[in-house]
């Protein structure tokens, strides 16, 4: 844990070896009410996701895909609510 001081222009230092460990120069900051969160983001976040659906199937139609994500909400709301025998 380090701390650090904020100056007068709301600027804070985050140390060299964070900085590299993460290897990223942005940050997203997140206000959750007790606490400030700081979480690495990539600096372009286009390049970042590219390839992010490379592993998806492509030999099912849409609405095959659709009617199987259904099923399995189906199958899903059956074992956490089954029904009364």
């Amino acid at each position: 844990m380090w701390r650090h001081r904020i100056t007068s222009a709301g600027q804070v230092s985050i140390p060299a070896e964070v900085r590299q460990r993460w290897g990223t120069s942005t940050v997203a900051i997140e206000d959750e009410g007790d606490r400030i969160v700081l979480r690495p983001v990539p600096d372009d976040p286009i390049s970042a996701l590219r390839g992010i659906f490379a592993d998806l199937r492509t030999d099912i139609s849409a609405a095959e895909a659709v009617r199987a994500a259904r099923d399995e909400d189906v199958e899903i709301s059956e074992r956490k609510w089954p029904s009364p025998e």
